[in-house]
């Protein structure tokens, strides 16, 4: 149990866990899986794309000496399909059919479109062009991208749109950000594997689940999760166990001040403690500290604060082992229905907010005390209602945090 705890501001929290240096490793992925990693190197064109002339639309592609004097017959020469090849030179009066997207002839000037010819009737291998063509209809090699350019940039988080990109230059793996490996330990001999039969005095470790898709929808990998009762042995073997093999180990729940809150002493005892208190509700005694150069985020085994404590700290942890920001997105809002509740710590209330012309109005989200867990599905956004011995009035203006995947 810790002996002293010394309360810090959230902004000092999260400085202190973006201030502490993270290795970020890589790894090589087939492009087919690489679906939402994080390029660790840019990609260059390994050759000009288009790599061949190609065709704008169906059409006739003429000689340059030919595009004159229409209305006027052209011997047809033959067909370009789209995946076919031309190597046949054109003489004056000659035309070739081509369809969208195929190889364009190298002696050929413009593709006149098929709505400006017509058929000579009788002759098959005979089309009359009526007119000529403003553009040339042709989208010549290298116009969208050239051998040796930048195709898509380090730090970027790939989308099916830039799996297309790579997939179109042939590029079949990718060098990518390793995910971080995170452990998820609850405590607490109250919690019930899901499937149990409810007792008296006993709940349900709903926290588990939760953190887990939220770890995985910000891009960490969950391999182990654990459910321990209060046995600070065996407590303190998992986390030694899983510290030494994960980036960050989450624990959920023993980080109060109570006999059986353990963590609080492994975090005193530990290589670095950033912080075992923060001036915060809900979640005042989340701790964070680094222990063989893994993170341990300790959050209250309350789902309010669990849930508010994953935003505030672990997602831009996460993020940052990518090399990316935290999808919370900081806004000004104005408070637009009562909280009658004062605080002596901020706090950060959970709502849900409208936006009109970049104005956002937040709103409470049902009961907010840190152990409920009704409003977790529908709320999108954390609220700032500063500490004060007095209700914050509505139309305030504040803090807003907009969460994502709502």
């Amino acid at each position: 149990m810790l002996t002293r705890r010394t309360p810090i501001s959230v902004a000092q929290a999260q400085a202190k866990i973006a201030a502490v240096p993270l290795t970020a490793a890589t790894e090589v992925i087939p492009t087919a899986q690489a679906n939402h990693r994080v390029l660790a190197t840019a990609v260059l064109a390994p050759y000009d794309y288009p790599h061949f002339r190609r065709a704008g639309m169906d059409g006739y592609a003429i000689l340059a000496d030919d595009d004159h004097d229409f209305p006027k017959e052209f011997t047809v020469r033959g067909e370009i399909q789209a995946g076919a090849t031309w190597t046949a030179p054109l003489r004056p009066g000659d035309a070739v059919r081509i369809m969208t997207g195929a190889f364009v002839p190298d002696d050929a000037s413009k593709v006149i479109r098929i709505e400006k010819t017509r058929p000579v009737t009788g002759q098959e291998n005979k089309v009359q062009i009526l007119t000529s063509e403003s553009k040339t209809n042709i989208t010549e090699k290298g116009t969208d991208v050239k051998k040796g350019n930048v195709i898509l940039d380090k730090d970027q988080e790939l989308n099916p749109g830039g799996l297309a990109v790579l997939t179109a230059f042939g590029i079949d793996q990718v060098t990518v950000y390793q995910r971080p490996r995170i452990a998820i330990i609850a405590t607490g001999t109250e919690l019930l594997a899901a499937g149990a039969p409810i007792t008296p005095g006993k709940i349900y470790n709903s926290n588990g689940l939760m953190l887990q898709r939220l770890i995985e929808e910000n891009g960490g990998i969950v391999d182990f999760t654990a459910q321990l009762p209060d046995d600070k042995n065996r407590i303190k073997q998992v986390l030694n166990e899983q510290i030494a093999s994960h980036d960050i180990v989450i624990t959920d729940g023993g980080v109060s001040v109570g006999d059986f809150d353990y963590l609080g002493d492994t975090a005193r005892n530990a290589d670095q403690l950033l912080f075992n208190k923060i001036k915060q509700r809900p979640g005042s005694v989340t701790t964070a500290f680094i222990q063989d150069h893994t993170f341990v985020m300790a959050l209250s085994g309350n789902p309010g604060a669990c849930f508010t404590g994953f935003y505030l700290y672990v997602e831009p942890l996460i993020r940052r082992y990518q090399h990316q920001l935290s999808r919370v997105k900081k806004v000004r809002a104005t408070l637009a229905a009562p909280y009658n509740k004062t605080n002596g710590f901020d706090r950060y209330l959970r709502c849900t907010y409208q936006e009109n012309n970049g104005h956002y109005r937040v709103y409470p989200n049902g009961i907010n005390r840190s152990g409920s867990l009704a409003n977790l599905q529908t709320t999108t956004c954390l609220a700032l209602i500063p500490h004060s011995t007095t209700p914050m009035e509505v139309g305030t203006e504040t803090d807003a945090w907009l969460l994502p995947f709502k």
